[in-house]
């Protein structure tokens, strides 16, 4: 980490790099990322990313779970393996969760003292998804907050979630 930057300095450096060419922002990359710029990176994703640097410099960078679990994400990625958001069981009021079943599309708003669908509050996920399907089923895997068994050997470790859609 380098020296505590001023809040003020550090909106300032970050607004000017929006002024600067692309040559310059080049040159700060490669100062804050000691490597050359990727050829295909777009000037707009260019300022973002060193902007990000000059905070995480400033003020700390990811957390090593954050880290781990980028690792992990691109690492499936790459393998061509799906990786599910993960989740504490927590998700936040205002959350939507979407679900396509039978060809009918069910959207659950999460509150903070319960759930409600179709205009009618209900305590649980799983007691929405016994209704939609008319079969148990653990309701943070019917709306995709949570891998089913079988695929949970692939998927990463439960931590958090905030959704607005569920796969399929």
């Amino acid at each position: 980490m380098t020296r505590p930057i001023e809040r003020a300095e550090l909106e300032t450096e970050i607004a000017h790099l929006r002024g600067l060419g692309l040559p310059e922002l080049r040159a700060v990359w490669e100062k804050h990322y000691g490597t050359t710029v990727p050829r295909t990176l777009r000037r707009n994703i260019l300022v973002l990313s060193i902007a990000w640097q000059i905070q995480a410099k400033a003020v700390g960078g990811l957390k090593p779970a954050t880290r781990k679990h980028l690792r992990q994400v691109a690492e499936a990625a790459r393998a061509g393996t799906g990786v599910r958001p993960y989740s504490n069981g927590r998700i936040k009021p205002g959350t939507k969760l979407i679900r396509v079943w039978q060809d009918t599309t069910h959207m659950v708003t999460v509150l903070a003292d319960g759930l409600e669908w179709q205009g009618k509050r209900y305590r649980s996920l799983s007691e929405i998804a016994r209704t939609i399907t008319g079969t148990r089923w653990n309701g943070l895997v019917f709306f995709g907050v949570k891998p089913r068994a079988s695929e949970s050997k692939q998927a990463i470790p439960a931590k958090a979630v905030q959704r607005e859609a569920a796969d399929a």
